[in-house]
């Protein structure tokens, strides 16, 4: 398979990653939930680290439960700081805890965090035609939007990178390589 130049061939999880999941449009407000909580995380490091430390972040923070992390004590917050299986980061594992809260009300708002997010791609995904790496953006109006009104409801870890980030992980948009199968593969579950 020609994939796309950044999944890392030596690393299983990534190129399962590439292969299975990014750019599949998610419906699910879990999975929106735990991918945006990793995305987070990543700021500043690599998606691989993450990737690599997923397992115990899924342990962590409780399947990804919003419900069960909006509950999460200050005990809880400061037990976590501990765990080797995260990113172990005061400030982002804190940001968890306060966007689960913001993410539940956005749900609660809207009917579901899924029908908030893809509201900014008119609920279709964006197909892109980039033929290199060097032509996909850090970011987009939509991600800038997103980010904004993320912020403006409380999210922390939530700049418009990693908002695009999410939109391409979680199919709103997709960025596969036209030369990559997953391109046509995504494009036809979109």
């Amino acid at each position: 398979m020609r994939r796309c130049p950044w999944a890392n061939p030596a690393n299983e999880l990534y190129v399962r990653y590439h292969d299975e999941e990014w750019g599949v449009p998610v419906h699910d407000d879990r999975k929106h939930f735990e991918m945006l909580t990793l995305e987070g995380a990543q700021a500043g490091l690599s998606w691989e680290t993450i990737l690599n430390k997923r397992e115990g972040y899924r342990k962590a923070f409780a399947g990804f439960d919003p419900a069960r992390v909006a509950r999460f004590t200050d005990a809880k917050l400061a037990k976590l700081l501990e765990d080797p299986g995260i990113v172990r980061n005061r400030l982002k594992v804190q940001a968890a805890r306060g966007n689960a809260r913001a993410f539940l009300e956005i749900a609660e708002e809207r009917g579901s965090f899924d029908a908030f997010i893809w509201g900014f791609v008119g609920g279709e995904t964006v197909r892109n035609r980039w033929r290199r790496l060097d032509q996909i953006p850090a970011n987009t109006p939509a991600s800038d939007a997103l980010a904004k009104e993320l912020k403006r409801r409380g999210f922390k870890f939530v700049g418009s990178t990693v908002c695009y980030a999410h939109m391409q992980a979680a199919g709103l948009v997709n960025d596969h390589l036209v030369g990559c199968p997953r391109h046509a593969e995504c494009a036809a579950m979109a």
